[in-house]
This record gives C-alpha cells, structure tokens and sequence, in this order.
C-alpha cells in the first residue's frame, strides 16, 4: 500500500511537472501570455492580472479579425479589473491550463450587471462561441445561475486561449473565477443564502414598520417604509435578481432600471433623514444641501431616461458623496443638541458606510477578495435598516415618555390653578359684584343717551324731509305761478274784448224795439262800433286768450297730477306702482330747479310695475336728481349743453336697474365710499344735512334692492338701482 500511495504521488509530481513544462511552451507559442493554472486550490483566486484588455471605441473589430493582432491587448495590473461605461466594446484575452482532474471548468464571473458578454476559444487561429449573455438580451444560462458562468469546455491537462467580448451600459467590476462545478455550485448557494437572508431581514422589518405606522399613524415610518422598500428594492437590482426574477422578458428595462432604482433609494433616504432628524427645526440650512443633492439625483435619473448613462453614473457617485457625508455631519451635530435618535442615525449611516468603504477598498485591492468583503454591503445595509428601525422605536418611546411627563406637568399645574382659582373666586366674587354695580348705572346711563341719541336721530330726519320738503314747495310755487300769472295777465284783456262784445250785442238789441225809420241809422252805428273795436281783431284775440287760460290751467293740472304722483299719501303701504310715472312727477316738480342748458334724456326699457312704497321711492328719485343738478351746477366750466340721462331696463331674476347718470363733476374714490354715510356732505355748511343718500341707501334696502355707484372725477356720475319687482315680503 505505501509503494502504490508513493508512485501516485510520484505520478501526481510528474503530472504537475508536465503541466507547467506545457504551460511555458504554449505560452511561448502564443504570444507569450500569461496563462493561468487552474487547480483544485485556485477556486477562490481571482484572474484579474492574467487578463488581457483592449477597448474598442470606434467598434473596428470582430471575431474574424480581432485575433491578427494580439499587441493591442494590454495586461491588467489588478486582481478585480473596473472599468467605466464605455461607448464602444472591451474585449478580453486570457489563457488556461486545467491542471485538475475535473472534466470542465467554468468561468464565473461574479457581477451581474453586464449588458452583452460572448466566450469565444481560439481554435486554429479563429474564434468558435461559446456561449452568449447579458441583461440587455433575453437570458440562456443565467436564467439557471444568478452570475454568469460560462463552461470553458477544456479537458485535464489542456489550455485554451479566451476571448470575452463584453458591452455593457453600467460601469463594468469584473471579479472573474475558473472553477469547477463543485465550487461553483457552493459559491452561488452561499450568495443566493446571504441574499436570502438580508432578503427576509429587509421584508421583515418591511413589515413589521407598516404595522407600527398602521398603529401608530405616525409619518417617520411611512417615510421609512417608503425607503426600506427603494432599499431593498435597490438591492434586489444590484445583485441582478431584478432581472432574473422580475422582468427577464423585458432585458431592455435593466439599461435603465439600476440606476434609477439607486436614485429613488438615494431620494427617499434623503427625505426619511430630513423628517426623521427634523432637520429643518435643528439647521434649516442643511435643508437648502439636501434639496440640492435630490435635484442631483434627479439629473442622473434624467440623464439616463434620455440614454446617456456615463453622465447619469458620474452625477449620483458625486449626490452619494454628497449625501453621504451631509448625513453623517448632520446626524452628529443634532445628536449633539440632544436629539437621542440622531445617534442611532448616526451608527445606521455609518455602518452602510463602513459596508461602502471596504467594497471600494476591495475593488482598489487593498483588501483581498473574500466572502466577507463580497457580501459586506448586505450587512451593512441590513445593520442600517435594524438600527434605523431601533430609532424609530426610541423616538416613539421618547415621544411617549414626553407625553407622559407633558401630562404629570399639566396635572400639577391644573391643581395649582385650582387652587389658585379657589382663592381668587372670593376676590373675584367681589370684583364682580362692585363690577356689577357700576356697569348697572353705566346702562341706565346708555339707557338715557341712547333715547337722546334716537330723539336726535329723529329730528335729523325730519330735519332732512322738511329742507327737501321746502325746496319741493318753493319749486312747486314758482311752477304753479308761471301758469296762474299767465291766467291771471290774460284776463284782463278778456274781460275788455267781452265787454266790447257785449257792447255791440246790447246795440243789436236795440234794434227789436226800434222803428223802421231809425234802423238804417242805428245800424250805421252798429258797424262804426265793429269798426272802432276790430271785431275781427277781438275774436281772434279772444280765442288766443281762452287759449292760454286754457294751457295755464292744464300745466297747473300738470303740477298738481305730479304732486299726487310724488307726494302719494298711502306711501307707507305695499303696493304695485309705476316706477317710470313716479320719475316723470319728480322731473315734473324739479323742473324749475333745471338750467336751460341742462337736457334730460328718458330711455324707459322696464316694464315698470313693482311691488314698492311709491313715496319713499319717489324721495330716492327726488335726491338723486337733485344732486346731479347740483353737480351739474357746480361745474366751473360748462359745456353748451350738459345733460342727465334716465334709463330702465329689465335685468335677470325678475328685477329692474334704474340708472340714473349725469355730466357733473364727479367723485372721487374717497368720497364714493363714504357718500351713504350719515352726516356725510361734500356741500358747504349750512347747505346740507348729510342724511340725504343716507336715507336713500335706508329706502333701498327696505326695498330688499341694490344701490350702485359709477363715478370719476370730472367724468359724472351714475347711480344704479336695482329693483325686485315682486317684493321679498309678499
């Protein structure tokens, strides 16, 4: 048994031997590359420094003529090889002796965001393809391995020369492995088992926090669920479970679907920081930043939609720098003004930090390639989502204990203030009674001036109804005089011309009893009579002279009618009148009141029959006119003919609109507001009481309308009434 064991370790030796004499001469035959061994302890060894790298920007090779010229390849320095996203394609070179005893090898390449990858072997100076992948294309061997695995298809002892071609839209980190099936299958158990588990850590607190903002109602766990799901979300993208799982018929959406997924997980960690810390109560300022790192993040998340994702990575690496560090700044300074929470924000941030740190240190080489530094980023997120999740219960506890500490002030206080209230009801009691007292005689007192002042009101009043009633009485005198003394003036010449009428009557008369003989005579008389007196002359001047006594007595008729209409004695009675007669009487009686240049213009459009107090209409009517006369008067400049224009029309709702404008001087806005005013006057002293459109607003109101003023000084003004015609009351 110990001479079999030793000629098998002998053979093994030799074995070995063979392999590394063979790998120098194929290397020596081809180019001289490096070639990497691959054996039953090289599983875990990346083949970053025996790759070869060419970048085609400009897209000038194939597989027909990218083997003429294997100079342009250049050697990688580092295990992990990193690169940017590229407009063109990368093409890789690398060798491989299998000097195991496995049948097959495979290439695992343990990154899952890669667009389009194609293995090729050179055989006989061409390029035979192996297999082709990526997330951009629909899946062959990735929908069975969650990594690309390629099988290498090289025999015990045999070496073969690789190419990859590779695209991709996302910055390229290509920790690359020859394994054997064995190895393999263990590395992507454990990945899918440490996934597994951050998986169900992240969907656990998921849960459990929709639970507490269910019960608790309070928004920091919405936000914070709203970032643990883009988180794990995020997550699910990154590790290339995304496009296995969810959307694999779909390969174009994986172009777009990782960075936007890390920019809504940047956004929504932003906005759960900001309401988490209270950012804005502690330093608004820090809100300002903030707002500026999620404007970056939504300019990556632009800059990809439009296809250009180069920019969209190098715009969030900055926003994450950026973010980062705000955050760990921020979270210090207000755990540093007592704020608890903040602490344990601060530990979260800083333990994804950590994760962050020691990927980037693995990818630069500092630390080596080992399960630890792979799937540290899952448990630093996952250190994050439980001590955040922790912050938030401290928070709530702390709120709790607030309210109760808030409650046991409150109650101590509301006792003192009993007490103190205890004691100052005596005081009270008796303040309140003195208090009583003198408000007592303070009311009978207001009792007293308010019927002094309604006494006083009273006789303003009528203050104001007596001067409109003497100015209508001193117009209605001069109106009816004009008339009388044109009577009075034509009865005179009247009774002259009947009495030379009957002078030749009584002649005539004569004549019945006279004799034939002096008939002839008196008759002569009779016609020198006619001729003395012009009895043409003095008819004619009789009929004129009835005539005016005629047209004095109807302008007097006229008058009296108007005065009726105006003065209507039943006006504190509801009833159906003519609007259109009651302005045509307060014309009537204002007549004399009008200069010769003034024309008033009628347009009567309305039906005119409303349900009104004729007589306190008419009093609006009789203001209103008169003081656009007034205003017409007092114009220093008059043009030839000033006007006052009177319209009615009907308007909806089963209302009427008065509108009431003339050319005066108008009003300015200070004076319009004030004009319904009591006591309010723009006349001099002694010329008005002020009470006038005070009581015309009072009349219009009863009336259940509306009084509107148009005016500018200079330009007139225009009065707008409008009118119910069925009153409210009935």
């Amino acid at each position: 048994m110990n001479e079999i064991r030793s000629i098998t370790k002998t053979l093994k030796v030799v074995l070995i031997t063979f392999a590394f004499i063979n790998c120098s001469l194929y290397s020596y035959a081809f180019n001289k590359n490096k070639i990497f061994v691959a054996t039953t302890a090289s599983n875990s060894t990346p083949i970053g420094k025996y790759l070869y790298l060419l970048v085609d920007k400009e897209s000038r090779f194939n597989e027909s003529n990218i083997t003429n010229d294997d100079t342009a390849f250049k050697l990688q320095k580092k295990d992990i090889p990193k690169m940017d996203v590229k407009d063109g394609t990368s093409w890789l070179n690398f060798s491989v002796l299998n000097a195991t005893q496995h049948q097959d090898l495979f290439l695992d390449i343990q990154y899952s965001n890669i667009s389009e990858i194609s293995l090729y072997r050179k055989i006989d100076n061409k390029l035979v393809l192996i297999q082709r992948a990526g997330n951009s294309i629909k899946p062959e061997l990735q929908a069975q391995k969650r990594a690309f695995a390629f099988r290498l298809r090289l025999p015990p002892s045999d070496t073969g020369i690789y190419y990859l071609k590779i695209k991709s839209y996302h910055p390229l980190f290509l920790p690359m492995f020859i394994k054997d099936t064995t190895s393999l299958d263990e590395s992507i158990n454990s990945g899918n088992l440490i996934f597994g588990l951050y998986f169900g850590i992240i969907l656990s607190l998921l849960l459990y926090n929709i639970f507490l903002l269910i019960s608790t109602k309070d928004l920091s766990y919405l936000f914070y669920v709203i970032y643990l799901f883009f988180l794990g979300f995020a997550q699910v993208t990154v590790s290339g479970y995304g496009y296995t799982y969810f959307w694999p018929s779909h390969p174009d959406v994986n172009r777009y679907m990782l960075l936007l997924t890390s920019c809504t997980a940047g956004i929504t960690g932003i906005l759960f920081a900001i309401f988490f810390l209270r950012i804005a109560y502690y330093y608004k300022t820090f809100v300002f930043l903030f707002s500026i790192v999620i404007f970056l993040f939504f300019v990556a998340i632009i800059a990809t939609i439009s296809g250009n994702n180069q920019l969209g990575y190098k715009v969030i690496d900055y926003a994450q720098l950026a973010g980062g560090v705000l955050l760990i700044l921020i979270s210090f300074l207000i755990g540093r003004k007592g704020y608890k929470p903040a602490y344990f924000y601060l530990i979260a941030w800083t333990a994804f930090l950590a994760g962050v740190i020691v990927i980037s240190l693995r990818n630069i080489g500092i630390v080596p390639y080992t399960t630890f530094s792979t799937y540290v980023l899952y448990l630093g997120s996952a250190i994050e989502a439980i001590f955040l999740s922790t912050a938030l219960a401290d928070r709530i506890n702390s709120l709790r204990k607030e309210k109760q500490e808030s409650q046991v002030y409150a109650l101590k206080i509301s006792r003192e203030n009993e007490t103190l209230i205890k004691e100052q009801n005596v005081v009270l009691e008796q303040k309140v009674t003195e208090r009583t007292n003198e408000l007592v005689s303070t009311n009978m007192q207001l009792n007293h001036t308010l019927a002094e002042l309604k006494d006083a009101q009273t006789q303003l009043v009528e203050a104001e109804k007596m001067a409109s009633l003497g100015q209508l009485t001193a117009g209605i005198a001069h109106e009816i005089n004009n008339p009388i003394n044109f009577v009075k003036s034509n009865i005179k010449p009247l009774n002259l011309d009947i009495d030379d009428v009957f002078e030749v009557v009584a002649m005539y008369r004569k004549l019945h009893n006279a004799n034939k003989e002096i008939i002839p005579s008196l008759l002569q008389e009779v016609d020198r009579k006619q001729e003395e007196i012009d009895m043409e002359f003095v008819k004619k001047e009789i009929r004129q002279l009835i005539k005016g006594i005629e047209e004095g007595a109807e302008r007097t008729a006229e008058i009296v009618r108007g005065l009726r209409t105006f003065s209507r004695l039943d006006e504190g009675e509801l009833k159906v009148a003519n609007v259109h007669e009651g302005l045509n009487s307060t014309l009537v009686l204002l007549r004399n009141s009008m200069p010769g240049y003034l024309r008033v213009e009628k347009q009567f459009n309305a039906k005119g029959d409303i349900e009104c107090f004729p007589g306190k209409l008419n009093q609006v009517f009789m203001n209103i006119i008169n003081n656009a006369i007034q205003a017409i008067d007092e114009k220093q400049v008059k043009q030839e003919q000033e006007w006052i224009l009177i319209s009615t029309v009907d308007v909806p709702g089963n209302k009427m609109q008065v509108r009431i404008k003339d050319s005066g001087i108008g009003m300015n806005e200070q004076v319009k507001h004030k004009i319904f005013e009591p006591f309010f006057t723009t006349k001099s002293v002694g010329v008005g009481t002020g009470l006038g459109m005070a009581i015309v607003f009072k009349i219009i109101e009863e009336h259940h309308g509306k009084i509107e003023v148009e005016s500018e000084p200079g330009k007139g003004a225009e009065f707008i009434l409008t009118l119910p015609y069925i009153h409210p009351v009935t």
